[in-house]
């Protein structure tokens, strides 16, 4: 018998519905950009992204130019002759008019060359290369945690405390995850630390040197979001188990797990995808202060102390990428949910 509940998945019903508007075969692809629901959404996330990306980059130029001090100073050190900063300096093109160090700035960008380290000497995008694998392994491997986790996790606590039964598990669920959510991320990697590496010896404390060295950077990055995220997912199914969907799918004597599995869960992950894809952009932005703590040899290490040396082309480079890894992050999870569910593309049109 074929298991179809009165309203599935929200994409799908959507999907069925375009499906239908499209006609015979040959009108479909004619049928899908006549009515633009989805072209518009393209144009306008597009746009949006442009402008979020201009944003970006103005601001990743102003502020570090904003920030007291001299860069060559700080990178010749302070006996330093001034003849040599200046000529440094010149060199560097710091004694232009700022707009004109902007405009440069974007050639430059567009060019693909992010400049050179004042510091170091070396390429800013050699820099990054260098050390963005290290934070997109610490930042891929605790969300991918955190959903492992939260997911099953947020599941179980939803049924089991479905129509106000077991009101002690809802009450410790909910007080746990609000108070570990509040912890900062740093605080909780101090605490991992004293506890696991200091006191028990049980992992290395700082760099990255094999297997173990990943276990207390990515717990101190998924422990805060797997708390937010059993919170809301629990919410979410219990939000799911009184639909009349879930009433049919009873009444045709369907067993508990595919309830469960095939109409509860695709709903509830609907609006979780929204948060987790918030949480993913913290958890890239996070890694600054975890990195820091543990010595992670990544990008958070590196642009704090390149901003300590005000090294402004690494500074700008980092900032670039992290702020083009969240913009990249929500574009991602627009498109999800357009496509979990396509009425909301169609509202928005």
């Amino acid at each position: 018998m074929t298991e179809t509940p009165q309203a599935p998945a929200a994409g799908l019903t959507a999907a069925a519905g375009l499906a239908g508007q499209a006609g015979p075969a040959g009108q479909a692809g004619t049928a899908f950009l006549g009515d633009s629901p989805w072209l518009r959404f393209a144009a306008r996330r597009l746009g949006q992204l442009l402008i979020s990306a201009l944003v970006l980059v103005t601001a990743s130029f102003l502020v570090i130019h904003l920030v007291p001090g001299d860069p060559v100073r700080a990178s010749l050190g302070l006996n330093a002759p001034q003849e040599l900063v200046n000529a440094r300096r010149a060199q560097l093109g710091l004694n232009d008019p700022l707009w004109l160090q902007y405009v440069h700035y974007l050639r430059s960008l567009f060019s693909g060359q992010l400049g050179t380290s004042i510091d170091s000497g070396l390429g800013v995008s050699q820099v990054i290369g260098q050390r963005l694998p290290a934070t997109l392994e610490l930042a891929g491997y605790s969300f991918v945690i955190a959903v492992l986790v939260s997911v099953p996790v947020g599941l179980i606590l939803g049924v089991l405390t479905r129509n106000g039964r077991r009101r002690g598990l809802e009450l410790a669920a909910t007080t746990g995850s609000v108070v570990i959510a509040a912890v900062p991320g740093f605080l909780l990697a101090v605490g991992l630390i004293y506890v696991f590496g200091v006191t028990l010896h049980w992992v290395p404390v700082a760099g990255q040197s094999g297997f173990t060295s990943y276990l207390l950077p990515i717990a101190a990055m998924a422990v805060g979001p797997i708390a937010v995220l059993v919170r809301i997912l629990r919410l979410e199914v219990l939000s799911a188990l009184r639909a009349d969907y879930v009433r049919t799918a009873r009444a045709k004597r369907l067993p508990n797990w595919r309830v469960y599995l095939l109409h509860v869960l695709p709903n509830a992950l609907t609006a979780t995808l929204t948060i987790g894809g918030l949480l993913l952009s913290a958890m890239v932005a996070g890694t600054v202060l975890v990195e820091n703590v543990f010595a992670w040899p990544g990008l958070g290490q590196t642009i704090v102390t390149s901003i300590i040396a005000k090294d402004y082309p690494v500074v700008q480079g980092i900032v670039l990428v992290y702020g083009t890894g969240v913009l990249l992050v929500n574009l991602v999870v627009d498109v999800a949910l357009a496509l979990l569910d396509p009425r909301s593309t169609i509202r928005e049109g």
